[in-house]
């Protein structure tokens, strides 16, 4: 089988949920079919001749990610009928480039990873006969401009982003629906996230292929962690996304503050790359570091006592929640930060969704670990059964599979 594959970003090196979800799939389908790859790359990236992706794909196509200005931004919000995140990284020269790539080929699946990729995705389809055009839809994404607003609303210092994810919202419900009707088959990431789009498409196939791990990167410690002093909390994240700085400046301004009432040394580690403008204050506050980027985030994950996930928008599934299960790290989360997983309060994890209730949590965890952490050994483990049991690539693949073998000819 020959398969195009579209990405918003290089997928190697694999450093966020993206280009994860991307370079696990692409790697564990190359040995099956041919894959081709069309890619963008961001400032000042470059494709190096011994990136591992050459040893996957056939041919690999890039374009340079187009600069797109506020005022360009502003202008398409008020004007454009696409949303945003489909402009993105419109350009020219991509499609240039595209059509090169695909003249004198033949196709048998197209595969549009995102939303910034639909348009390309399109494009590819339309020009190979008898090509079907798979969309991966990484979140229900009107339903997380939906879920913004509704937050943003609550604070009149946010009430411009809300007008703006209002007006998005209802973009991205028509344009979604608009992709997803013209595709073979739609990817969501989660049941949750499956059923927003059969809102939009009810007529069409749309499967769960989950996000997964890699668990060879994560190996579970043997052994109960040391205790940890200070205690340190850790979340990590594209720090420029959104529901990530929505997340961490909840936490730092009404979580955190009540942890250290009882518990004054705690620390919590921020990592991720490009920390927005939003999150420079919490730098000033106690006990709270921006790392910025880093080579590794295991090592961070690895070093903290909890790993606290304290999302209030968003959707899909969540690399670090299985990033940190396997890992072996106690986890507090919100109901929204594991939802679509089938994790269970209690069992791999503790669920609180107010901020006394999450201080509460990670306070529990505090305490047990001082008096020796059998209680979250327990949780330590399963978690650990439970990233094993269903979010290994080696099983999220074959589902994949499952789906081309629906959509082609017979």
């Amino acid at each position: 089988m020959k398969i195009l594959f579209l990405t918003p970003q290089l997928p190697y090196p694999p450093r966020q949920g993206t280009t994860i979800r991307n370079y696990n799939l692409i790697r564990l389908l190359a040995p099956q079919h041919i894959i081709d790859l069309f890619t963008f790359l961001s400032p000042g990236e470059q494709l190096r001749p011994d990136n591992q992706l050459f040893s996957l794909c056939r041919q690999i196509v890039s374009a340079a990610q187009p600069a797109r200005s506020l005022a360009r931004r502003a202008l398409d919000t008020l004007s454009a009928a696409r949303p945003d995140m489909g402009l993105r990284l419109e350009s020219e020269e991509a499609y240039s480039r595209l059509y090169t790539l695909l003249d004198g080929e033949s196709y048998d699946l197209v595969q549009a990873e995102g939303i910034e990729m639909a348009a390309y995705g399109l494009a590819a389809a339309e020009s190979q006969a008898g090509a079907r055009l798979i969309f991966d839809d990484h979140n229900a994404e009107y339903l997380l401009q939906k879920r913004s607003a509704l937050v943003d609303l609550g604070n009149p210092l946010r009430w411009p982003a809300a007008c703006y994810s209002l007006v998005q919202w209802q973009k991205l419900r028509r344009y979604e629906q608009m992709i997803c009707s013209r595709s073979a088959a739609v990817l969501a990431v989660s049941e949750p996230d499956r059923s927003a789009l059969v809102q939009l498409v009810p007529d069409r196939l749309i499967d769960v292929v989950p996000n997964g791990i890699d668990l060879d990167e994560y190996p579970y410690p043997p052994a109960a962690p040391p205790l940890h002093q200070p205690p340190t909390l850790v979340f990590t994240g594209k720090m420029d996304y959104r529901p990530n700085v929505d997340a961490i400046l909840w936490f730092a301004q009404a979580v955190l503050p009540l942890i250290q009432m009882q518990k004054p040394d705690v620390r919590l580690q921020v990592v991720g790359m490009n920390p927005h403008r939003r999150l420079a204050s919490l730098a000033q506050l106690p006990g709270i570091e921006i790392t910025g980027a880093v080579e590794d985030v295991r090592p961070y994950v690895y070093g903290a006592a909890v790993y606290v996930v304290p999302l209030r928008v968003g959707g899909g599934t969540r690399f670090k929640v299985l990033e940190a299960l396997a890992s072996g790290l106690p986890l507090v989360s919100t109901g929204l930060g594991v939802e679509g997983l089938g994790l269970q309060d209690g069992r791999e994890l503790l669920i609180a969704d107010d901020a006394q209730a999450f201080a509460g949590a990670v306070l529990r965890l505090l305490a047990d670990q001082a008096d020796g952490g059998v209680y979250c050994a327990g949780l330590r483990a399963a978690g650990r059964r439970f990233v094993e049991s269903h979010f290994a690539w080696e099983q999220i693949v074959p589902r994949l599979e499952r789906v081309y073998q629906a959509v082609l000819p017979k």
